[in-house]
């Protein structure tokens, strides 16, 4: 069932989707508009609808239908500007959020559906000598579309200006990490029993499950796995987890004492890695964006702090969650066991790529202490401490080891201590020090 949701999702998100969907109700109601006009005429009461005749409705529908469709193939013009630019300068993997925004496929889709709409209407029009029929509510209805396109035009032109704003972009894809984040992990509960998966021995001698083709694992569904590994009454392991790249014959499943059937039916592969149990992807788009912000072709460090700061909200978020185990019982039998995404990876995948990148650049590496700063004293954990320790002393390694500047090198100290002073003394350190820095500043407005 997960992975026939998965499937319609990602056709629901297609460019051509809604404008696909628009222009046939848009022939739906052309047709019912000729229908009902047929059979019941036009009121005299109606003011508003369209009182003119066949030359007039002619000129009328063809004028609506020419620029409409002239103004949809603007709108195309504009929109594979803006994913040229995007792909540029934010990398290729964003142009999904181009083609999947509701707003640009909206607007497509109204400059569509007033052409086929018009021209169904227009086709309907007759005056011969015998027969005249001018479909007024149709015409009327037009009219109101052609408005509604202007309408669309003004709008998408702000929006399409916004879309291509490094910050509105960083904003999108904070917003989808955040998401990803909250479905993937769990309210913390202290009252929990830690479940803990079985030697490697355990499976030593089960059956194995060879990959069938190669492709990313875009989704597992967890609860069709336990279902069949208890019908089977057998334990399953899965070696292979969302955002993976599974190669064809390589091993993905071990199951003991044997495998429990159509495991694959519980497996999506594709060719491209997707937003959703893939933590790790929506994590990479954001490190793309930063590390070609910090190209020598670019030089953009603020567009690489705005990202800093994200992931650093990113992991305050999770101060009161927790990821879960992967290890799955069912009446107190184990059944099933699958590779999590845990804290250290996702910091890695967060800071490893920009520190590399961005290790001679002062204001990225002031920055990145800053903000793993300010993460310490949100985290209560001791282990997600010790990580956020680990990267901090690598940013500092990496900072000494590419900064000629005295200065510079002494700030990316000054900020490495209040690091370690946070993490030894937890938020009353921070609080010091906003304490201290909210003190300077009115000093500083009482000399200015």
């Amino acid at each position: 069932m997960k992975r026939t949701w998965l499937h319609l999702r990602q056709i629901s998100q297609e460019f051509w989707f809604l404008p696909a969907i628009m222009t046939v109700l848009a022939l739906i109601l052309a047709e019912a508009g000729i229908k009902a006009e047929e059979t019941y005429g036009v009121p005299k009461g109606l003011h508003f609808v369209y009182g003119g005749g066949e030359t007039g409705s002619r000129s009328l529908l063809s004028a609506i239908a020419g620029s409409s469709i002239g103004v949809a193939g603007t709108v195309f013009s504009i929109t594979i500007a803006a994913l040229s630019y995007a792909a540029g300068s934010m990398g290729p993997r964003l142009l999904d959020n181009f083609t999947r925004d509701r707003g640009n496929q909206i607007t497509l889709g109204t400059f569509i559906a007033t052409f086929a709409f018009s021209l169904y209407t227009l086709r309907s029009v007759t005056g011969s000598n015998d027969q005249v029929f001018v479909p007024h509510y149709n015409v009327t209805f037009a009219l109101g579309l052609a408005l509604a396109s202007v309408a669309m035009l003004v709008y998408y032109l702000a929006h399409v200006t916004a879309s291509i704003n490094m910050t509105h972009v960083a904003n999108l894809l904070r917003d989808d990490m955040r998401d990803s984040l909250m479905k993937a992990t769990l309210r913390e509960d202290p009252d929990r029993d830690l479940s803990v998966a079985p030697p490697p021995e355990f499976w030593a001698g089960g059956e194995v499950l060879h990959a069938p083709s190669g492709g990313y694992l875009q989704l597992t569904d967890n609860e069709l796995l336990l279902k069949k590994a208890g019908e089977a009454d057998v334990a399953l392991l899965l070696h292979v987890r969302p955002g993976d790249y599974v190669f064809p014959n390589s091993v993905i499943a071990v199951g003991v004492p044997r495998l429990p059937r159509d495991v694959m039916d519980a497996l999506s592969l594709g060719d491209r890695r997707t937003v959703g149990q893939d933590l790790e992807y929506s994590v990479r788009q954001l490190s793309e964006v930063a590390a070609r912000a910090l190209s020598p072709g670019v030089n953009d460090p603020v567009t690489a702090i705005d990202v800093v700061d994200r992931f650093g909200d990113a992991l305050c978020s999770l101060q009161d969650r927790r990821w879960p185990d992967g290890v799955y019982y069912k009446d107190h039998v184990l059944r099933l066991v699958v590779p999590v995404t845990d804290f250290s990876g996702l910091t890695n995948s967060m800071f490893s790529m920009i520190r590399q990148y961005g290790k001679g650049s002062p204001s990225v590496m002031v920055r990145m202490l800053e903000v793993l700063g300010t993460t310490a004293s949100c985290l209560k954990d001791d282990e997600r401490r010790a990580v956020i320790r680990h990267h901090a002393e690598l940013v500092r390694e990496d900072a000494l080891a590419n900064i000629e500047n005295s200065a510079d090198r002494a700030d990316v100290e000054n900020r490495y201590r209040k690091v370690l002073d946070t993490l030894a003394n937890g938020q009353d350190a921070e609080i010091r020090e906003a304490a201290r820095h909210a003190v300077r500043q009115a000093q500083g407005s009482r000399v200015n």
